[in-house]
């Protein structure tokens, strides 16, 4: 079953909670099937922003998870509440502490980045104790490129290690691009950019207390263990400040106001060369089970797709996570989506959920 997804300023999060995030996980480690994590949190929303092939790397991710309690509480401010704040430390330290099932083996973990003798520390103290994760290699690439740090040695020293789950601590923007240069090149099931836990990890950074995670307050536990960080801080929370008073509040407005309009109904037909997917009325939160099961279909066929709004009244987060998942399964079978002009009230929430990629480039075969 596919688990809801939302957008936040142009990012998808799947709405799950941090044991769904485990199970998925571990799944995944068992039976090699492909998993690519994105832990996104305040500064990577920020980033991501400002940097579309950033972005990009979080949209194609195979899941994405909050990493951050600004997002948790923006969620709830729009009316779409994430469960809870799933943090990839956090998920670490389960797959680590969490008993086996009878019969399951620990999963074997590469650490790949971090400062000189940082990785390598991390996996001796995670082969010093019994649990579920096993460290199999670990390599400091240093400072180089992403090309620099995509040699097929490298490579290949990662493939033949037979891990389970790869972690990369390169920086965000750099991590992320890494892993989409190599994500078809690797046979680690398992990937994910998680900066932090290699740090933690070797016990080079401290975590902060569980009361400061749960309440928001870890960046000024960050600060204390790493002072530096308190530049990327101060640019992330100017930066949300303008997010908020620019696109959250008049989003959250607009949707309050907005709650009693005539639901939303669809039309899926097909036309020379592509379909096309006719919305009217409103498309609440949560997506009706109705317009999901056409937003499947639609995505399903084997033409390109013509989004026709016009009759729309609006939508609100949950149907914005759609259109990104949507996206991305027409461009991932050789198709695209198409979205016929704006209205000026629909193109302000297409700015308002960071959307307006979707309607940069034009479907091929759709008539353009």
């Amino acid at each position: 079953m596919t688990t809801p997804v939302i957008c936040l300023f142009g990012l998808p999060f799947d709405v799950v909670t941090m044991d769904e995030t485990v199970h998925r996980v571990r799944q995944a480690a068992r039976t090699r099937q492909r998993l690519f994590l994105s832990t996104p949190n305040l500064n990577f929303l920020i980033g991501c922003v400002r940097n579309a092939a950033f972005r990009q790397s979080v949209i194609d991710s195979d899941m994405s998870v909050a990493d951050g309690m600004p997002l948790v509480w923006m969620a709830r401010l729009l009316g779409v509440p994430l469960p809870e704040r799933v943090t990839g430390s956090g998920l670490f330290e389960r797959l680590r502490t969490d008993p086996l099932l009878p019969g399951e083996a620990p999963i074997k973990v590469y650490f790949f980045g971090g400062p000189p003798g940082v990785a390598q520390a991390a996996g001796q103290n995670l082969n010093a104790k019994d649990g579920g994760l096993i460290c199999v290699g670990h390599e400091t690439p240093g400072f180089g490129s992403v090309e620099d740090m995509s040699r097929p040695d490298v490579l290949t020293r990662i493939n033949a290690s037979g891990a389970d789950f790869l972690i990369v601590a390169l920086g965000a923007v750099k991590g992320q691009a890494w892993i989409q240069h190599n994500r078809t090149r690797l046979r680690v099931p398992v990937i994910s950019h998680l900066g932090a836990v290699v740090n933690f990890a070797a016990g080079t950074v401290n975590r902060a207390p569980a009361w400061m995670q749960k309440t928001g307050l870890e960046w000024l536990w960050r600060i204390k263990e790493e002072p530096t960080l308190w530049r990327r801080y101060w640019s992330d929370g100017r930066a949300l400040l303008s997010l908020v008073f620019g696109q959250l509040l008049p989003h959250a407005l607009w949707l309050r106001r907005h709650s009693s309009q005539r639901p939303a109904g669809a039309t899926l037909t097909s036309e020379s060369g592509f379909n096309r997917l006719g919305i009217q009325g409103l498309i609440p939160d949560p997506v009706p089970t109705a317009l999901l099961s056409t937003l499947q279909q639609a995505a399903a066929l084997d033409q390109p797709l013509l989004l026709d709004l016009t009759q729309a009244i609006g939508f609100g987060p949950a149907f914005a996570g759609e259109l990104l998942r949507l996206e991305k399964a027409l461009r991932l079978g050789g198709q695209g989506l198409r979205i016929e002009p704006l209205s000026s009230p629909m193109q302000r929430l297409f700015d308002w959920n960071g959307l307006n990629s979707l309607i940069a480039t034009p479907a091929a075969g759709s008539g353009r």
